[in-house]
């Protein structure tokens, strides 16, 4: 991982890794929008838009932008060979009929068991639900995209949401730009722990509880 990444781009990084050829992915808005960043052509990854798009590829060279094809976070992508373009109503078709294999969501918490929020902070103004709410009881597996902690230092890995959630299915992993937890039984596992930093030191800054797993891998920053 390049010391030159931010925590939203190491984010990214990560979670490119777990999307496998032949997967169907869709990318919500904010941090996931990256992943294309880091998927290496032709990687047999089918990334899908829920505006209507099977197929996205990275962002296009800034002189070669078209404002007609754009993700639904409204950032310009181009399209793999053979992607197909189609309807929103197809979209939300295939999410609501389980054809997406893997949902990455943005999320303001998650809690010790998975559970996301990720559309509404109280006393805020609300734009709209979006997506969210079909992606979740849609996809076969949830991956969350989430810094450690907000601005103010405040987790966002808590033992409960204080924030609406987005619906009842959880999340199976939760990637933040310090951590990998996995979700086990409604428990929450540390997988891997960015290289320097202490399980303690980790817990310091996390209200979630967790376990360690015994196969804990560490990131090793810069590589």
């Amino acid at each position: 991982m390049s010391k030159k990444l931010d925590a939203r781009r190491r984010i990214a990084q990560r979670i490119a890794q777990e999307l496998k050829p032949g997967m169907v992915v869709n990318l919500g808005v904010g941090i996931p929008t990256l992943i294309p960043e880091f998927l290496e052509q032709g990687n047999g990854v089918f990334l899908h838009s829920e505006n209507g798009m099977l197929g996205m590829g990275p962002p296009p060279p800034s002189d070669e932008l078209d404002m007609d094809c754009i993700s639904a976070s409204k950032h310009p992508v181009t399209l793999e060979p053979g992607a197909a373009i189609f309807s929103s109503s197809d979209s939300f078709g295939m999410i609501r009929g389980g054809h997406i294999d893997v949902v990455v969501l943005g999320a303001l918490q998650v809690s010790e068991k998975g559970e996301i929020a990720n559309w509404a902070v109280p006393g805020t103004d609300i734009l709209g639900v979006g997506g969210a709410m079909d992606l979740v009881p849609g996809a076969k597996k949830i991956i969350a995209a989430l810094t450690h902690t907000s601005k103010d230092g405040s987790a966002k890995l808590v033992r409960e949401l204080t924030y609406p959630t987005t619906g009842i299915q959880c999340a199976k992993i939760i990637v933040t730009e310090l951590a990998v937890f996995s979700i086990n039984g409604g428990t929450m596992v540390l997988e891997e722990l960015v290289e320097g930093m202490g399980i303690e030191e980790l817990k310091a800054i996390t209200d979630a509880s967790f376990t360690v797993s015994p196969a804990l891998k560490y990131w090793q920053v810069g590589n």
